[in-house]
């Protein structure tokens, strides 16, 4: 005997929520309870908890709730994932017994629906009315981004790139003559010139609010000025900074592949590896810079941190608690800046080409001369005023892991962070772009 329609409808849609939360949440834990909620009519809820690490989610007469470890709670932001998606969901729902609506609103099924989570996000207001939504928009935007990024020009690899406005006019651009506007879509990929009018970096196609191309800009043109309050990777700067203040948003295919959205004044999502990440920067910058307890440290490692991940280079920073007692357990006295050293040969040594570091401090040094040094193989490890202890050190670490570590071992950057966890905060960038950053040997967050 087949269940009825409405019954499959409401496990495959429940189904979908937990997946997509698993997806975005991957240190979360659910449980379910037995429980029937006051939402047995199909309308889901999905609210934060008196506990910050738990969230609660009522739908088709149950209540889930997701736990997250109590050192890192939920974030502002990723409660407002968490609803997005059960926007998206519960609206296409709803559709699916509404003939007039499916009819109307095709669009709600086209494309990946990851893509409309992100959309959601971005733009939740009255999602399922294209009259004061840009969510599909936005997800649009990205779906032409995809192909893009499976084509190339000349055998190149393609960047490209979007800013969509809040408005229907952009001040200082004339209107396309008449019966020749365009929308951003993927027809547009058919065109072989497509590729290389805008390169994502320094130009980018000017959207109005309804989808409609009204230019090709410089993205400097739109950055305003000022300091970002959340750290972003210097090349992507002016693209914060055309979006914040404003209801602009920019959807970027960087030259790696990689799919970057700007809101806000902030780098909020990125696509690489096949999914979609949140990143939630200001969140997990304010971690960082409450393990690093030096304002000033904290930013010039962490935008250091950015732009290396940004090229694909490797790093590892260590800011160590207390540098008396755990320097000597970390470093080999051959890699000490403080070490005295004297010339034995007429060649020069490693050591003396370092020591013109010591008592140099990581705040001081300019921003190129510290990426340099961090691309060296090995970590960078300072105190945490910022002066370098070592620069290029291999770190001792014969201690196994705790047996409680939830930490896996891969590679010998990902060991060495983990020793160096013992004795304080430790970022570490890998050369696929991923920042991870560990504290008492275990990996609090990831970017």
């Amino acid at each position: 005997m087949s269940l009825p329609p409405v019954f499959a409808a409401s496990a495959l849609y429940d189904n979908l929520l937990q997946t997509a939360l698993r997806q975005f949440f991957s240190r979360a834990t659910f449980e379910t309870e037995p429980i029937p909620s006051l939402s047995s009519d199909g309308r889901l809820a999905i609210e934060p908890t008196r506990d910050p690490s738990v969230l609660s989610i009522r739908w088709f007469g149950m209540r889930h709730i997701v736990h997250v470890p109590g050192r890192r709670p939920f974030t502002a932001h990723e409660v407002r994932l968490a609803r997005a998606i059960g926007t998206v969901l519960a609206t296409r729902y709803r559709a699916i017994f509404d003939p007039k609506q499916m009819l109307e609103r095709g669009d709600l099924f086209r494309g990946a629906i990851e893509d409309r989570y992100v959309g959601t996000f971005l733009d939740s207001v009255g999602y399922g009315d294209p009259s004061q939504t840009r969510a599909d928009l936005i997800a649009t935007a990205i779906e032409v981004l995809r192909v893009a990024a499976l084509s190339s020009y000349e055998n190149r690899a393609i960047s490209s790139g979007v800013l969509m406005l809040g408005a229907e006019e952009a001040p200082g651009r004339p209107e396309p003559p008449a019966g020749q506007a365009y929308r951003y879509s993927q027809a547009l990929t058919g065109i072989k010139s497509f590729y290389r009018i805008s390169n994502g970096l320094d130009t980018l196609f000017l959207v109005n609010r309804s989808g409609y191309v009204l230019d090709i800009v410089e993205v400097s043109q739109y950055a305003a000025g000022g300091e970002l309050n959340v750290p972003c990777p210097a090349q992507y700067q002016p693209h914060a900074r055309a979006t914040a203040g404003n209801q602009a948003i920019c959807v970027v295919l960087s030259p790696t592949h990689e799919i970057k959205v700007f809101a806000e004044g902030v780098q909020t999502f990125s696509f690489r590896n096949a999914r979609w990440h949140l990143l939630d920067v200001q969140a997990k910058y304010e971690m960082w810079a409450d393990a690093v307890g030096n304002v000033a440290l904290a930013k010039r490692l962490f935008q250091t941190a950015l732009d290396l991940s940004d090229q694909r280079e490797g790093a590892l920073f260590v800011v160590l608690r207390n540098p008396g007692e755990s320097l000597a357990q970390l470093v080999a006295p051959g890699d000490q800046l403080d070490r005295i050293r004297s010339a034995t040969a007429d060649a020069p040594t490693r050591g003396q080409l370092l020591h013109m570091l010591r008592g140099r401090s990581a705040t001081d040094l300019d921003p190129a001369v510290l990426a340099g040094l961090a691309r060296t193989d090995g970590a960078t490890v300072m105190d945490s005023s910022g002066r370098l202890l070592a620069v290029g050190a291999i770190l001792l670490h014969t201690e196994a892991p705790e047996p409680h570590s939830s930490l896996a071992v891969e590679g010998a950057r990902t060991t060495a962070a983990m020793a160096a966890g013992r004795f304080g905060a430790v970022l570490k960038v890998s050369e696929d772009g991923l920042i991870t950053f560990y504290d008492q040997q275990e990996r609090i967050w990831e970017i």
